[in-house]
């Protein structure tokens, strides 16, 4: 498993019980994990590398100021030009067969779990020769110099006993869940007890793919990286290729100068171009909103469509593949966490990679890239549903200036005022005027 973040909660914990009764029968459990996800859990995720069939490395990691929450903060200030570069990978690899890529993180808001906000996220799920693809790009950052096992960290290395207290902790947590909230525990349990591995099997396609990644070095590099080390330069052919249609899906949507110019020069050839990222309202991070604004006007002026998520109450009674869900005002709110681009409704990518300098220049990411129109279509479908009127708003150009379009119970309302609270609009409006836009 590799992961840039990993909270606790009930979905995580059932996880982790699930991993250590792997370890338990023999499977060799390697965890890869991001150096800031560390923070407050070191002593946990070094327990659980005491048992014999656990490894677990961090990467990109923090040599000294380790030991607070304070001096951690301090330690990353102090050395920001290689702190500030995260390893953003999202991927589960089993026996190097099958694989699972996309933009989810571990914790409770990502897999539906969590009461006040959820986020809607797509993953893939791969199996045969791409999988080894995988394995291979996880051996590249596991043994990679930047790679180190979390012991080395410990001043109070745990013992076969504290790992046992661990499995105590943890099995009492998972019976208090299930009776505090035990619609949500048979909910998550169900997936352990009824897997769906035989109906994804089922539902397959088989087609032409690839696994493309960034290289671990990237981290390391004096500046911006060299583009060969870039999983950028990897997709470069399928963006310069597209003739007819380009949709792009980007929970954080920084397309900068260069991105701009190559949009609405692909725009200005013919190409129908649609992007679908977070609305300022539903958006996690407002200062990211605010270095995509100033680019909208002008991706209107070439005929570009964008889409911008609303803040949705969720409602799971649909058994369709739906990523976005509108209507219950019971369940919480969601966020647009998807990274999904589609050419030409011929091939889809699916990742961990937004469409911003983050993860073009200083993040590393991974994704699959599929040449199957039959994929492409279904993610394309998906990525349509988002851009429905009663989903999201479509920002468009009146009279020169920008407004929102949307709909409620099937009315269009048209909104002359950006929507969202003071406060988010005060974090956009404060990243744009300092000048954050090439570190998010």
């Amino acid at each position: 498993m590799q992961y840039y973040i990993v909270h606790d909660g009930i979905s995580t914990r059932i996880l982790l019980s699930e991993l250590l009764a792997a370890a338990d029968r023999g499977v060799r459990v390697r965890i890869l994990l991001d150096d800031t996800t560390s923070d407050d859990l070191e002593q946990t995720i070094a327990t659980l590398a005491t048992h014999p069939h656990i490894q677990i490395r961090v990467f990109n990691p923090l040599h000294l100021g380790r030991s607070t929450v304070v001096t951690r903060t301090m330690g990353r200030l102090f050395n920001l030009s290689q702190q500030h570069r995260r390893m953003h990978n999202k991927l589960w690899l089993v026996d190097n067969c099958v694989a699972i890529v996309g933009g989810r993180n571990l914790g409770d808001e990502y897999f539906d779990a969590e009461p006040k906000i959820n986020f809607t996220d797509i993953d893939m799920l791969s199996v045969g020769p791409v999988a080894e693809q995988l394995g291979h790009s996880y051996d590249e950052y596991w043994n990679s110099a930047l790679s180190k096992p979390i012991e080395q960290f410990i001043s109070f290395k745990p013992t076969s006993r504290d790992l046992k207290d661990l499995r105590t902790r943890l099995d009492e947590s998972l019976e208090q869940t299930r009776k505090q909230n035990h619609g949500l525990y048979q909910k998550l349990m169900s997936y352990t007890t009824h897997p769906h591995l035989n109906q994804w099997r089922r539902e397959l396609i088989w087609a032409r793919n690839k696994a493309l990644w960034d290289a671990p070095s990237k981290v390391l590099s004096d500046g911006e990286p060299a583009p060969y080390l870039l999983l950028a330069t990897q997709l470069a052919p399928e963006l310069n290729g597209v003739t007819k249609e380009l949709i792009l899906v980007s929970a954080y949507m920084v397309p900068g100068q260069p991105g701009v110019v190559y949009l609405t020069g692909r725009a200005d050839a013919g190409v129908s171009i649609s992007l679908l990222t977070n609305s300022l309202e539903a958006t996690d991070v407002p200062a990211t909103h605010g270095a995509y604004a100033p680019y909208r006007k002008t991706l209107l002026d070439h005929g570009i469509r964008l889409f911008e998520l609303r803040r949705q109450s969720g409602d799971h009674g649909d058994s369709k593949p739906s990523l976005f869900h509108k209507g219950s005002s019971n369940s919480s709110d969601s966020s647009l966490h998807t990274k999904a681009m589609i050419f030409d409704q011929q091939k889809a990518f699916v990742g961990s990679f937004n469409f911003d300098s983050r993860s073009l220049l200083w993040n590393t990411e991974v994704g699959v890239l599929v040449d199957d129109p039959k994929l492409a279509g279904q993610v394309r479908e998906l990525a349509l549903e988002g851009m429905a009127p009663g989903l999201s708003y479509q920002a468009r150009l009146e009279d020169d200036h920008l407004v929102w379009v949307t709909e409620d119970n099937g009315k269009q309302r048209t909104l002359t005022t950006e929507p969202g609270g003071w406060w988010r609009r005060f974090n956009s409006w404060l990243s744009s005027t300092i000048g954050l836009e090439k570190m998010l």
